[in-house]
């Protein structure tokens, strides 16, 4: 006698069921194939040019964005972490000589370091927790500004070189990505999300000159004049050293050109290079990428 078909029927369901969860299999009936693109914006359906496209005009059209990592230039890295929005930023600059703390709110630019990036001035000393009122006029102020400035530092930071190409899908945190290289990663990788807004969540610079995460884009985060007790103003000159160099010490620009300034700037300029702090300059650019 032949078992019944109901019977038949269920030890055949049992089998293949057992063979799907042994084995990995992608014919019908045993794994449902899933849309990677299922959830996102859609973004990584696009050309890698598309994408880049996209991200750079997402970044464009964004009021704020918190920025961290590093940035290489002219032989020196400088670690950031810095939010910034339209009318100004905040944050920390560090470099291997010094740490520096700048603000700028509206055109007004603030900064505070230690006593010893303020040389052997008699004011020096008094220097080292305060924020110094740097006046529009001096060098100081292009070299420092273009840390502050979201979309000039944007427009530096997000910048491939060379032919295009797409990545698999990946994680920036915990948000689904898609990643876009440039000659194999030679030329830059530009990591953009693919959730919401196909906003830039990681910058990995050409020639590894640095690698800058993005994120909390349109957060909004008070940016306020340090209080006054916290706070000097020289006036249109900033403290000269007492061998009559600038501020800095005569800090240099690292970018095309030669500064007349000894040190190495901080925040290294677009274009023709910028005289010391304690010179004159002679470059007229302030995007610390050096693009």
């Amino acid at each position: 006698m032949s078992a019944h078909p109901s019977a038949v029927r269920l030890r055949r369901a049992a089998v293949i069921g057992a063979l799907c969860a042994g084995i990995a299999v992608t014919g019908t009936g045993c794994a449902e194939k899933t849309d990677p693109d299922k959830g996102t914006n859609g973004v990584g359906k696009q050309t890698p040019e598309k994408i880049e496209s996209q991200a750079k005009a997402a970044a464009a059209a964004a009021n704020s964005v918190h920025l961290s990592g590093t940035l290489v230039s002219g032989g020196k890295s400088f670690t950031l972490d810095l939010r910034l929005k339209a009318d100004g930023g905040s944050g920390e600059v560090k470099s291997q000589a010094d740490t520096f703390q700048v603000l700028r709110v509206g055109e007004q630019l603030y900064l505070k370091a230690s006593a010893a990036f303020w040389g052997k001035s008699d004011s020096a000393g008094k220097l080292g927790d305060k924020y110094v009122k740097v006046p529009e006029s001096d060098p100081t102020y292009k070299q420092f500004r273009g840390f502050t400035d979201m979309h000039v530092l944007l427009d530096g930071l997000l910048g491939l070189q060379g032919k295009l190409t797409k990545g698999g899908y990946t994680t920036v945190g915990h948000t689904r990505a898609v990643p876009v290289s440039a000659d194999a990663g030679k030329g830059g990788k530009l990591t953009v999300s693919l959730e919401g807004t196909p906003y830039p969540l990681l910058m990995e610079r050409a020639g590894g000159a640095g690698r800058v995460e993005l994120s909390e884009w349109g957060k909004a985060f008070p940016l306020e004049a340090p209080a006054q007790d916290q706070t000097v103003d020289y006036g249109s000159q900033l403290p000269t050293t007492k061998d009559g160099t600038g501020a800095a010490g005569g800090t240099a620009g690292t970018g095309g050109g030669k500064g007349t300034g000894t040190g190495a700037s901080p925040a290294p300029s677009k274009g023709a290079g910028t005289g010391g702090t304690g010179g004159s300059s002679s470059g007229q650019g302030s995007n610390p990428t050096g693009g």
